[in-house]
């Protein structure tokens, strides 16, 4: 499963309100926010061409509506476009709609979101923040199925000894060097 999220039900199914979308121009390419009225239902990392961008949306959230971002909504896009310039923009305000996520991943999701910019973590420290070390290798299995790249910010965690470890969205973990790089991010 990769991080804008290939499930086998698409979250709109599983979703009981109306989810709404809107494209948006970063430095790296368009990209795109999903919402409900709960909060951000799904981000998804730039892509090469708005075409790309609105079709991985299609295939995630087929009953999504295109519109006109709303104002929390319009201040999360500008916040992304600032954090993908290089300013160390904080997205914790964001509130998410993660209603269908499992309860480990939510765990997860907001452990990983103490992280910085600029900052990293392994997914050892994750699991030991969300309170058992044992866990690592189910952090990573968490954050391969992030639905909220960016504000979870899984690029920031890396594998034991500084290691880059997976990354599963387009680009693989060049994009996650990509997106540290941004940051001023220092390897551990």
């Amino acid at each position: 499963m990769d991080l804008n999220g290939s499930h086998s039900l698409t979250h709109s199914r599983i979703h009981a309100v109306p989810v709404e979308y809107s494209l948006f121009d970063t430095a790296l390419g368009p990209a795109v926010v999903a919402w409900s009225d709960r909060g951000i239902v799904r981000t998804f990392l730039p892509e090469p061409s708005a075409q790309a961008a609105r079709a991985r949306l299609v295939r995630r959230l087929p009953d999504a509506a295109e519109a006109e971002p709303p104002e929390h909504v319009r201040r999360f896009i500008d916040d992304v476009v600032r954090l993908l310039q290089g300013d160390p923009v904080s997205l914790a305000w964001v509130s998410l709609d993660d209603a269908s996520v499992p309860e480990l991943d939510r765990r997860v999701y907001a452990a990983t979101r103490t992280i910085p910019p600029g900052s990293t973590r392994t997914y050892g420290d994750v699991a030991r923040l969300i309170g058992d070390a044992t866990l690592a290798r189910r952090v990573g299995e968490a954050l391969g199925r992030n639905p909220f790249p960016i504000v979870v910010p899984c690029h920031r965690v890396l594998a034991a000894g500084g290691r880059t470890g997976g990354f599963s969205a387009r680009g693989g973990t060049e994009t996650k060097m990509q997106l540290l790089r941004i940051e001023g991010a220092v390897l551990l």
